[in-house]
């Protein structure tokens, strides 16, 4: 490109274009259609026509050649470098991506569940410790959890969080302290209670959630501003959120949870009905049919695959791989495109340590979710009736899957 600009006066624009037409390896001819302009101009300018040719053939060399080659070396680099923080370091690494979304394959809940099973300890948002990054906090020499940010909280302005560091001098000691010193308004404040970030003042979700409700962003009148004559506040203890109710608002609210994974409330059910688990792949033989289920992580149809469709999904223990043929996927493509949980029939394909599922069958198993969502105890989880309410943001119980066409 420097050549083009000094030698045939290229502009930067049309220097870039040369640039683009090397990343095509001439696919689309434009590298033929720069040549006459290169030689062309190089021959008005008093160059030797044969020199002239000899330049621009060089590039075209580099297009085929020399173009994929950088980059090969410097994706290897980036590979490289990854991988030996991933391994060195997998705190820095899972709070770097977390600060970094939306981005890559991975979506949060399988970053951190990935950086847990490296033994990363993983502490939760709570708005008296997180920052709006993900940090790392000291726990030992030369060792550190990983803070979840405040950032990981659905509808959060960063302003107000950084407003709200500003004023964390001291700990906040209940809502109507951190409301009055951070100036946050009501629909902030029932975010933050949502996603259960005030497990420090002694306040779990739904406690946080009743006394969210109580704060009003009126200004107090003059009338009531010498005192209260209302008398004490009667305290009501409220029953007890079930644990898979967490998870779901986790999901909703973080788009993770530390508490559970959500195929896990399903696993009795769906052991007794033969499902495996992403745990028993490895210890299946090639050609032997399985029954799993789980979250849709990524689906992935590339334009060189002539049709196949690979799909990632994940349950409480681990990911699994599927392959979903042309033929499978045109008899299920709604199923491939729409469900979040999918129930998956097909036979172990496994070449040494590499498995995956090659399907013959697919049911969209969404509906399991609305088992979590309603209320009632973990013990004694029944599907959602038909026609019953449901909350607006009872509809997003797990984040959408990564696509890639």
């Amino acid at each position: 490109m420097k050549i083009a600009m000094v030698a045939a006066e290229f502009s930067t624009a049309e220097a870039n274009e040369l640039r683009k037409a090397m990343a095509t390896f001439r696919s689309k001819g434009t590298i033929g259609m720069l040549e006459d302009k290169m030689v062309g101009r190089m021959i008005g300018r008093g160059y030797d026509a044969e020199f002239a040719h000899r330049c621009f053939n060089q590039i075209k060399g580099f297009g085929d050649y020399g173009f994929p080659e950088s980059h090969a070396a410097s994706f290897a680099h980036l590979v490289y470098v990854s991988s030996w923080i991933k391994h060195h370091y997998p705190d820095v690494f899972c709070a770097a991506l977390l600060n970094s979304q939306p981005m890559g394959f991975y979506a949060p809940a399988q970053l951190v569940r990935d950086a847990r099973e490296h033994g990363v300890k993983v502490r939760p948002v709570d708005v008296n410790f997180s920052d709006w990054d993900n940090t790392l906090e000291p726990i030992g020499p030369d060792q550190f959890a990983l803070r979840l940010g405040l950032r990981q909280v659905d509808g959060l302005r960063r302003d107000v969080i950084e407003r709200m560091m500003l004023v964390r001098d001291t700990p906040f000691t209940d809502l109507e302290d951190f409301k009055v010193r951070t100036n946050a308004d009501a629909g902030t404040m029932r975010k933050l209670a949502a996603a259960d970030v005030f497990r420090s003042m002694g306040l779990d979700r739904r406690q946080a959630l009743w006394d969210a409700r109580a704060l009003k962003d009126a200004p107090d009148l003059p009338l009531f501003a010498t005192g209260r004559d209302e008398g004490a506040e009667v305290m009501f203890p409220l029953p007890q959120m079930p644990t898979c109710e967490h998870v779901v608002a986790d999901y909703q609210t973080l788009r993770l949870s530390l508490k559970a994974h959500p195929m896990s409330f399903l696993r009795a059910s769906m052991t007794r009905q033969g499902y495996s688990s992403a745990n028993d792949l490895k210890h299946m033989r090639n050609g032997q049919r399985i029954s799993m289920a789980g979250i849709v992580l990524i689906r992935q149809r590339p334009g060189t695959a002539k049709g196949v469709c690979f799909i990632t999904i994940e349950d409480e223990v681990g990911v699994a791989n599927l392959v979903v043929w042309s033929k499978v996927m045109a008899a299920y493509r709604k199923v491939v495109m729409r469900a979040r949980v999918i129930d998956v029939r097909g036979v172990v394909q496994r070449e040494g340590d590499v498995i995956h599922i090659i399907v013959n069958h697919l049911v969209d198993r969404t509906d399991a979710l609305d088992r979590l969502s309603n209320d009632v105890p973990d013990a004694q989880m029944t599907t959602i009736p038909k026609g019953t309410h449901r909350h607006p943001r009872d509809v997003r119980v797990i984040p959408k899957s990564r696509d890639f066409h």
